[in-house]
């Protein structure tokens, strides 16, 4: 049985992680640009965005389809009218569970959990991934997963749905072991500076030293893209780590909104008084913050909107504001809601700072 993956980019990392997982138990999964390069079953991992983008594709497919991720894990009734087999959060054990009934002829009739189909009584996911029973890539590489699970209710995030809200971490071994395969080594997790956290919800920052003094010496970047951090992580005693054992010299964290109303509303979990020390944090060990900004939500005011402008303005004076607009992704509480329109006023100063640079992103698109 030849098994193929539909490479896209926005999905390099799953595939690297399922790769590794699949080749475990004996399964090759070929990268291909097109189900016409043939194979008798093809993956796709698909977030929302991308999911309309490969409907026609999947629905015409003449193999077998398998399509898991973000987009089909929160809709697997819809995504399941167009493909075969819909795989249902976590991938590393089902993946493989499916392939050997597809590989047996018994696909149809094997009610593996956390696979659906059409037609079929959906039986749920019946175990949790332990991290370190399966690494972050193999052949074809990855970023390192620190952790998986978020605690926290973001209202607009889908990584309790996909991964669930109690933290696992990777121990620290088979960290330092797949670190020592880069010479730029990063990392992916909801919150790097949660890593060994009991509860993902305040740092240990023992842990986080631990974990750092043991890494290789090569270039280590911990804190910024794909390992972001929460602005309450950023105290002094994780800010200081970076800068004596990581070679970043920016930390990326999200503020999402400058209005207490609206971090409440959403479920966020941290005031606005955290996204400023962790500012002033970062200026006192010489880290430039990369601060990530939501506007649109349906329930912020217009004073909300011109909180979160100047939130933008104050953080553009020694550091970086990435802008987006509010995408109601499905399986959220926000799925079905309408983001409310960027005050013209506010869209001229956001052009305004960022034809210096100071200012990136998207907010006009539409979801």
């Amino acid at each position: 049985m030849r098994i193929t993956w539909r490479f896209i980019a926005a999905a390099r990392n799953s595939y690297a992680a399922l790769y590794a997982a699949c080749e475990k138990y004996g399964y090759i999964l070929e990268p291909v640009d097109s189900p016409s390069d043939g194979g008798d079953v093809i993956c796709y991992s698909l977030n929302s965005l991308d999911y309309p983008k490969y409907v026609d594709e999947i629905e015409s497919a003449e193999q077998i389809t398998i399509v898991g991720g973000p987009h089909p894990s929160a809709c697997p009734e819809e995504v399941s009218l167009i493909a075969d087999y819909v795989v249902v959060g976590e991938g590393e054990r089902t993946l493989p569970r499916l392939l050997a009934a597809l590989d047996a002829g018994e696909g149809e009739d094997a009610k593996i959990p956390g696979v659906a189909s059409r037609g079929s009584v959906f039986v749920p996911i019946d175990h949790s991934v332990r991290l370190d029973a399966f690494p972050s890539f193999s052949r074809m590489k990855g970023y390192i997963e620190l952790s998986r699970g978020c605690p926290f209710s973001c209202a607009y995030c889908q990584t309790p749905c996909l991964h669930g809200r109690r933290m696992r971490h990777r121990s620290r071994e088979a960290i330092v072991s797949m670190a020592e395969k880069y010479q730029d080594a990063r990392f992916v997790t909801p919150n790097a500076f949660a890593y060994g956290s009991a509860d993902g919800r305040v740092p240990d920052v023992e842990k986080l030293r631990r974990l750092l003094s043991s890494m290789p010496k090569n270039n280590i970047y911990f804190g910024t893209f794909p390992s972001e951090v929460r602005p309450e992580f950023v105290i002094q005693e994780t800010a200081e780590l970076v800068t004596e054992f990581c070679s970043n010299t920016k930390l990326h964290f999200g503020a999402q909104s400058g209005s207490d109303a609206v971090l409440s509303k959403m479920g966020r979990g941290h005031t606005v008084a955290d996204v400023y020390s962790a500012l002033d944090i970062c200026k006192k060990v010489g880290q430039t913050p990369v601060v990530d900004v939501i506007f649109g939500f349906p329930f912020a005011s217009d004073e909300d909107e011109e909180a979160t402008l100047s939130l933008v303005s104050d953080v553009t004076r020694y550091g970086t504001a990435h802008v987006h607009y509010l995408t109601p992704l499905p399986g959220t509480p926000l799925e079905g809601s309408t983001p409310r329109d960027i005050l013209p006023e506010i869209d001229k100063q956001l052009g305004k700072l960022a034809l210096n640079g100071r200012v990136t992103g998207y907010w006009h698109d539409k979801f």
